[in-house]
């Protein structure tokens, strides 16, 4: 199998990088002192590639989406967009998080439609663009429908609407099928994953699921426990799209394999750390 290192990822010359984390370290206060969340985070992903972050559970992956969003600041090191060193939200990075986000009050197409209305665009207009991407993410036909009339997934992809009708160059997602069944995560999947190929996106997927980790990416980094720093990072040569068999290939079950053989590895670590801390 492929892999390369964080380190190995800046040094080389690319000249089409969407986003790059440099030498991040985060530190917070908490009762028991300071704790590093993330400590020396490099990499880098090219224009319109999709890369996952998978690690344990407290291995700073939030962190770094939080950090990468705008949302976190008081870190050290630098994150920069295109060229230009970022420190805070920026206007081409969309997020979708886990938790539920729809408006439980608005209609779908209003659901998604509130980014621009919020840019005050017409309200004709704004409904055109919405519908384009309630297409998109396959929910045509359910424009008038409230939030509490539709599963889980669906209400999922209304958020990605909202999210994609801006436009964003770069798309960040924190765990957004964590809630979802296994059939509706790998459908959910493929569809974005179309949407990502579609518009060229470049996509950074926060994930605990190292299947969809391998389904969706080019790339897999996975994070060491706290403090979260690059362990590796595989490259996934599987063809495109990735269908259902290659999904079922022995190819898919050894990057799937190889993966968990390095993740089973910090979570013991993890297990261990809290297990002495309880004692």
């Amino acid at each position: 199998m492929a892999t390369s290192t964080a380190k190995l990822q800046l040094t080389e010359t690319r000249r089409d990088v969407d986003l790059v984390i440099d030498d991040v370290t985060m530190r917070f206060d908490a009762r028991e002192g300071p704790v590093t969340a993330v400590e020396n985070m490099s990499f880098a992903i090219e224009r319109g590639e999709f890369v996952s972050i998978i690690g344990p559970s407290g291995c700073g992956k939030s962190t770094v989406f939080n950090i990468l969003g705008g949302l976190v600041r008081g870190y050290q090191g630098q994150v920069s967009v295109d060229g230009e060193i970022i420190d805070g939200p920026h206007r081409s990075i969309g997020m979708v998080f886990q938790e539920e986000s729809t408006f439980p009050w608005r209609t779908v197409i209003d659901n998604v439609a509130f980014p621009l209305e919020v840019k005050g665009v017409g309200k004709a207009e704004r409904h055109r663009v919405a519908r384009r991407f309630i297409d998109m993410v396959g929910l045509g036909g359910f424009e008038q429908r409230y939030p509490s009339e539709l599963s889980g997934g669906m209400r999922q992809r209304v958020a990605i609407a909202r999210t994609l009708v801006f436009e964003p160059k770069i798309l960040l997602m924190d765990e957004p099928f964590a809630a979802l069944d296994d059939q509706t995560r790998l459908l959910l999947g493929d569809k974005v994953l179309k949407i990502q190929q579609d518009l060229r996106q470049t996509t950074l997927l926060i994930t605990h699921n190292i299947t969809e980790a391998v389904q969706l990416s080019d790339r897999v980094i996975i994070m060491t426990f706290r403090p979260g720093r690059v362990k590796r990072i595989v490259d996934i040569r599987l063809p495109r799209p990735r269908t259902g068999d290659v999904v079922g290939s022995e190819a898919f079950g050894r990057y799937v394999a190889e993966i968990w053989s390095d993740l089973r590895e910090e979570a013991s670590r993890g297990m261990t750390d809290c297990e002495d801390g309880a004692r």
